[in-house]
């Protein structure tokens, strides 16, 4: 094949890469698809536990900003809107995959996320995709309305160039930063890329008391921020050796801004206040005893020991000491020292600016040049929806990809 004869280049063989091409590929477009990992979609591979979730049914594209975070949320809704939940699940009905949905609208496959790169490789299949990999990019220049890579197996040509590349997070992974360069080397701007979807970290005295609790978990609700940036979920929490993880902690990670803290509510829907009262009339039992009634014994045992006037029965305690204890349960306040950066972090939030972009084909202010997929400044919620953004992004931009004249 000589090196003027695709119409489209992709580079990066994640799941928005391998969408694009095999949508653009089934649409006869010539396609070639680079990557410089020797294995296809590594993120796909270890998602969801291994499970993948691929997608999340409560996902409402009339309001996409309700689930994702950027400069601008609304950005990512002409796609989404276009390519939804359903089509994608249909697909995966098509390909025989079995799933089930696991709570809060994430599906996840009964087997083996292989079960969606299968898909996704047979996709391509069907399209006709070429692809070379690992096969690096050492660099894209642009002259006369085409683009010229050159790749580790040679130089090739297309008029049009779409990236995929991902964002840093998980560098064991080989990810880099070769799409934010693309951008700016095409005068394209790109917001600063940070870990998201990540646990935090704590430490010095306010942590101390809870550095032992690793390994438990409990539901709580979790803000940060305040007035319009105020964010906050009902999930479950997981104390780490240096912190703070679990779904809830992974949510807020993408709206938690440093120095800011965080408020935990350690028992959502209780009535700490009645019940330490109620059990004050009628209980001898120590206050940490009657505490653990509410929460776990560990928790409950580290949150009685902090305060002095709590380590005695619960008959014996000051009402002023139990009415401090149940607001700090309700309204537990701590700051984050820092999160556990691109190594833990499931996304990378930043990225190219949407405004630099068109939402309804992904194609940069550079003619020709595309970006899909989590290198653009789009970040998901946890639990599907940044598989959805792949699979819709992919989608706008394969559809507005054109055969060479």
């Amino acid at each position: 094949m000589n090196d003027s004869s695709f119409d489209a280049v992709i580079v990066g063989a994640g799941a928005a890469g391998l969408f694009c091409a095999a949508q653009a590929g089934q649409r006869g477009l010539r396609v070639l698809l680079l990557d410089h990992s020797p294995r296809v979609a590594e993120k796909v591979r270890i998602a969801g536990g291994g499970r993948c979730n691929f997608t999340n049914r409560d996902l409402d594209p009339r309001a996409p900003q309700r689930h994702f975070v950027g400069q601008n949320p609304h950005f990512c809704r002409s796609a989404l809107a276009r390519y939804t939940p359903a089509q994608f699940i249909a697909l995966v009905d098509r390909h025989g995959i079995r799933w089930h949905e696991k709570h809060k609208g994430q599906l996840f496959c009964d087997d083996s996320s292989q079960q969606i790169i299968d898909l996704l490789l047979a996709e391509c299949e069907a399209g006709g995709v070429t692809r070379w990999q690992p096969c690096g990019v050492q660099g894209v220049v642009h002259e006369a309305g085409r683009y010229r890579i050159d790749t580790a197996r040679g130089p090739v040509q297309a008029p049009q160039l779409v990236i995929a590349t991902g964002g840093l997070s998980i560098p064991q992974l080989r990810a880099t930063d070769f799409g934010y360069r693309i951008a700016e080397q095409f005068g394209l701007r790109v917001v600063t890329p940070r870990p998201a979807l990540v646990p935090l970290t704590f430490g010095g005295e306010a942590w101390a008391p809870y550095a032992g609790l690793a390994g438990l978990a409990l539901p709580v609700r979790m803000a940060t921020g305040s007035k319009k940036e105020r964010m906050e979920f009902a999930e479950d929490l997981l104390f780490t050796h240096r912190g703070l993880s679990g779904p809830a902690v992974l949510q807020i990670s993408s709206y938690w801004t440093p120095g800011t803290p965080l408020q935990i509510d350690l028992a959502p829907g209780v009535d700490v206040a009645g019940a330490l009262q109620a059990a004050k009339r009628d209980s001898r039992k120590r206050v940490a005893n009657e505490l653990a009634a509410l929460m776990p014994t560990r928790l409950a045992d580290a949150w009685a020991a902090s305060d002095e006037a709590l380590q005695r029965p619960i008959n014996e305690a000051g009402d002023k000491a139990l009415a401090r204890l149940a607001e700090r349960i309700a309204r537990w306040e701590i700051t984050p020292s820092g999160s556990e950066g691109y190594k833990k972090a499931e996304v990378t939030a930043g990225g190219v600016d949407t405004r630099d972009l068109s939402s309804q084909t992904l194609e940069s202010k550079q003619p020709g040049l595309y970006f899909i997929g989590e290198v653009v400044d789009v970040t998901g919620w946890l639990g599907g929806y940044n598989f959805q953004w792949a699979w819709a992004s992919a989608h706008a931009c394969a559809q507005a990809l054109r055969p060479s004249a």
